[in-house]
C-alpha cells in the first residue's frame, strides 16, 4: 500500500483557467518563513532543473536543493507550449511565494476565461463572487461554494451560450472514430442521432440543462452499440498479457470461466452478478499479486530516512503485509498508520515552496506573461 501522490486541484470546476494576465509589479522583497522552515523572499530569482511540468505547472529541484512547485497560470497555454519544456533543462524563474495552490488563482487570472461581453459592472460583481468562492473553499464550506458559483453561473452562463459555436453533428460523431474503424453506424440510426444532436444543441443554447442531459442520454443509449463495437472487451487471455502476475496452471482456467461470466453479466445488464463475479475474479487475481519489496518501494522517496526510522518502517511495512494477506484489514491499517506516521515529517520537510511564476529564463530567452486585454 503505497501513499499516493495527491495533486491539490486549484479550484472546482466552477473557476476554469484563463491563462493570462497583467505583467506583474515588482515590490519590496519582505522575508516569509513557509510552512516547511525555509525562509525566501515574496519575491525572489530560483534556479533549477525541471522535474516535470505541464501547462499549468513545472516541478524544480533548485541550486539550492530545495522543492519548488511553479505555477504558470499567468501564461497562456500557447506560450508555454511554444517553449517545448522538457525534463532535465535548467529554467530560471522569478515569482512570488504562496501559501496555498489556491493562491495561483488570482481574479486577473480567472477572468482571462470569460466569455466576451461582460460587462464592467458584471466584472465587479463576479470578482467578489470570485473571492467569496475562494475563501469558501479554503474553509472547505461547500454549500457557500456551491451560493458563489451558482450567482457566477447566472451571470456567465448567458454570455458563454451566446459564443458558443458548437460542431457540427458529422464532426461530432466522427470524433469516435467509428469510419477509421470500419464500424457503420445504420441509416436508420444515424437520421435519429442526427435529430437528437440538434435538439440537444437547441436546448443546451436556451440553457435548459436538465432536458439537454435527457437528449444526451438518448443519444448515447442509441450509440452504446456502436462503442461496443469499436471497443470490444479483450478475451481473457488478453488481459492476462498485460498482468505481470504468476498465477498456477489449475487456477487460470477457473478464472478463464468467471472473467467470461463476468463479461456475460455485463452485456445482459446483470448488475448484481456482475459485481459477485467480477469481485470473485479480482480476489483470486490479487492473492498472486507479489507485494513490493521494502528496499524497492523506499528507494523512491526522494529524501533520505535516518537509520532508526528506516529499520522502523521495514518492520512496520513487512507486517502490514503480512496482515493484509491473511485477511487482517483493521491490524494492517493499524500498521500502516504507523509506517505513515514516521514519513509524515520527512514529507512535510521536503514539501515543495509554491511560486506563482511572473518571468520564465530558459537558454538566455526570457517569457513574459502577455498583456491583460
Amino acid at each position: 500500500m503505497k501513499k499516493p501522490f495527491t495533486k491539490t486541484w486549484i479550484a472546482a470546476s466552477a473557476l476554469t483557467l484563463g491563462m493570462t494576465v497583467l505583467t506583474p509589479i515588482y515590490v519590496g522583497a519582505a522575508p516569509v518563513e513557509t510552512t516547511n522552515n525555509a525562509i525566501i523572499q515574496l519575491e525572489q530569482t530560483i534556479t533549477g532543473t525541471i522535474q516535470y511540468f505541464d501547462e499549468e505547472s513545472i516541478m524544480l529541484k533548485g541550486t539550492d536543493g530545495k522543492n519548488y512547485f511553479i505555477g504558470l497560470y499567468k501564461f497562456s497555454d500557447k506560450q508555454i507550449k511554444q517553449w517545448s519544456l522538457a525534463e532535465g533543462q535548467e529554467i530560471t524563474v522569478e515569482g512570488s511565494i504562496v501559501e496555498d495552490y489556491l493562491d495561483f488563482l488570482t481574479f486577473d487570472v480567472y477572468k482571462k476565461s470569460l466569455p466576451e461581453g461582460v460587462t464592467a459592472e458584471e466584472l465587479v460583481q463576479l470578482e467578489k463572487l470570485f473571492h467569496d468562492l475562494k475563501k469558501a473553499a479554503k474553509e472547505d464550506n461547500y454549500e457557500e461554494m456551491e451560493k458563489a458559483w451558482e450567482q457566477i453561473d447566472r451571470i456567465v452562463t448567458p454570455y458563454e451560450l451566446a459564443n458558443w459555436e458548437p460542431e457540427s453533428f458529422e464532426e461530432f460523431i466522427n470524433e469516435a472514430e467509428f469510419t477509421e474503424k470500419n464500424v457503420v453506424i445504420k441509416e436508420q440510426d444515424r437520421k435519429q442521432l442526427e435529430t437528437l444532436y440538434k435538439e440537444y444543441i437547441k436546448l443546451a443554447k436556451e440553457d435548459k440543462t436538465e432536458e439537454a442531459s435527457e437528449i444526451l442520454d438518448t443519444f448515447y443509449t442509441i450509440l452504446a452499440p456502436y462503442f461496443d463495437e469499436l471497443y470490444p472487451p479483450l478475451t481473457f487471455e488478453e488481459y492476462m498479457t498485460d498482468l505481470e502476475i504468476e498465477v498456477p496452471e489449475e487456477e487460470l482456467a477457473n478464472l478463464k470461466v468467471i472473467y467470461e461470466e463476468a463479461l456475460k453479466a455485463d452485456t445482459a445488464k446483470n448488475e448484481e452478478l456482475s459485481t459477485k463475479l467480477w469481485e470473485q475474479f479480482y480476489q483470486t487475481l490479487n492473492a498472486h499479486i507479489k507485494p513490493v519489496p521494502f528496499e524497492e518501494y523506499i528507494a523512491d522517496m526522494e529524501f533520505d530516512i535516518r537509520e532508526d526510522d528506516y529499520v522502523k518502517l521495514q518492520q512496520y511495512y513487512e507486517e502490514a503485509i503480512a496482515l493484509s494477506r491473511s485477511g487482517e484489514d483493521e491490524k494492517a491499517d493499524e500498521k500502516w498508520t504507523a509506517f505513515y506516521n514516521i514519513l509524515e515529517p520527512y514529507y512535510e520537510a521536503n514539501r515543495a515552496i509554491l511560486i506563482s511564476a511572473s518571468k520564465l529564463t530558459l537558454n538566455g530567452k526570457d517569457l513574459l506573461p502577455e498583456s491583460t486585454k
